[in-house]
């Protein structure tokens, strides 16, 4: 029974304690930033500075949705997805008529207009709750050291006390003793109270943060279409810069070998159609090297005999473990595969880890789950180098987490649907 108690202290706790406590002040600058670039810049609309500011003010709504995101993902452990970019229109009209038209500032701003109350109220209730269960805990210790004063009831009798509700006067062991037992039911139900009371705004943000579904579709698609036009720009510049090169070589030694045969050095024709052999190879090569990477070979076994190469031949020493119930689609057999490998790199490179666990298995039916963890010194950040991984996985409607505070672990959550 106290270890479940004290369970209720815990750091969850103190991260909504600390969420309620920043959350206010920074719901008040909300309403400040709202007065001076919303408000104000539909006051001045008439004026040609008016919309140009108004469209600065709904796009500048984004810096503290996402000041928001980030305090509910550390604090709360509540994930955001963060809405589509900013994407302007050409020329200076153009960015005036895309920032009025943002779907994503204007819901950002709706969230620091509708936030306001719910976060003073998670403020001050909160705080009460901690702070006056506090006091009145530690009551007894300190009710002697305070200068008892004369005070009077609603009869106009004089009462000397410390402390004084309305016609209670702590002035003797028996109350000052029922002042603490009112503390500890304070401080008891102190974080319950703070949990309920920071459902609305978790709830309000998940409503207005995140992206809605028609520009996620939009964005989503955006997002395949770039990541196919750059997946075919690279193929295009390395097969112009490698396997075409090496074969345009081997063109030309041929060439100059038959020039040598019909009238020349036959030891010289044989030391080109060498060359041209040894080039012929490593064009080969390279031809392979780049199908493997559209398609790794290894994935034609299915996806957790690659995993086992792909792991095996890791630097950080990493524990597998997959449970499918049913293969995925080679699409997101692919995916699954470049995620790992892409998340183990980072492993290596960044984390300083001495081990590593990857897991795969069936998040709900229909969906994968794929889990890197490692023991390293934590601090990734999901807007860096994750950015790419993450906007590729939304490419297929999937989803990725990071959760990696200072000192580890980092346990990055890629969820992706079986079936592309």
């Amino acid at each position: 029974m106290v270890r479940r108690v004290l369970r209720w202290y815990g750091r969850a706790n103190w991260g909504r304690v600390l969420y309620a406590l920043v959350s206010g002040p920074l719901a008040v600058l909300g309403v400040g930033y709202l007065v001076v670039a919303i408000v104000l810049g539909a006051g001045l609309s008439i004026t040609s500075l008016g919309l140009p500011w108004l469209a600065a003010g709904v796009v500048g709504a984004r810096g503290p949705a996402t000041v928001h995101r980030r305090l509910l993902r550390g604090l709360l452990g509540v994930t955001v997805p963060r809405p589509h970019r900013f994407r302007p229109a050409p020329g200076v009209l153009g960015w005036v008529r895309s920032g009025l038209a943002d779907t994503a500032g204007w819901r950002a701003a709706l969230y620091l207009f509708a936030k306001f109350p719910l976060a003073v109220a998670a403020f001050g209730i909160s705080t009460a709750f901690w702070v006056y269960g506090l006091i009145s805990v530690s009551f007894p210790v300190w009710w002697r050291l305070v200068p008892a004063s004369v005070s009077y009831d609603s009869r106009h009798r004089p009462h000397r006390a410390s402390l004084q509700m309305g016609d209670f006067f702590f002035n003797t062991w028996p109350h000052v003793f029922v002042l603490a037992g009112a503390g500890v039911v304070l401080l008891l139900a102190a974080p319950w109270v703070t949990r309920a009371v920071l459902i609305p705004e978790r709830l309000l943000a998940q409503a207005l943060l995140g992206p809605t579904r028609g520009a996620e579709l939009r964005e989503t698609r955006a997002l395949a279409v770039d990541d196919s036009a750059a997946a075919m720009r690279r193929i295009e510049r390395d097969l112009h810069d490698g396997a075409q090169a090496q074969l345009v070589a081997v063109a030309m030694k041929l060439g100059m070998a038959k020039d040598e045969l019909t009238g020349g050095d036959p030891k010289v024709a044989m030391a080109l159609v060498d060359t041209a052999h040894r080039g012929a190879k490593d064009a080969l090569a390279e031809l392979r090297s780049l199908a493997r990477g559209i398609h790794p070979p290894v994935l034609d076994n299915g996806l957790a005999p690659a995993l086992e190469t792909l792991t095996a031949r890791s630097a950080v020493p990493v524990e597998l473990c997959v449970d499918l119930p049913e293969r995925p689609s080679a699409a997101i057999e692919a995916m699954a595969y470049f995620c790992a490998a892409e998340l183990l790199a980072n492993v290596a490179k960044h984390s300083g880890a001495r081990r590593a666990v990857v897991t795969v298995t069936a998040a709900q039916p229909g969906w994968l789950r794929l889990v890197v963890r490692d023991d390293g010194v934590g601090g990734a950040w999901p807007g860096g180098g994750l950015s790419g991984l993450a906007d590729r996985v939304r490419t297929v409607d999937g989803r990725m987490d990071v959760a990696s505070p200072p000192d580890g672990p980092t346990v990055v959550t890629v969820e992706l649907p079986v079936r592309a």
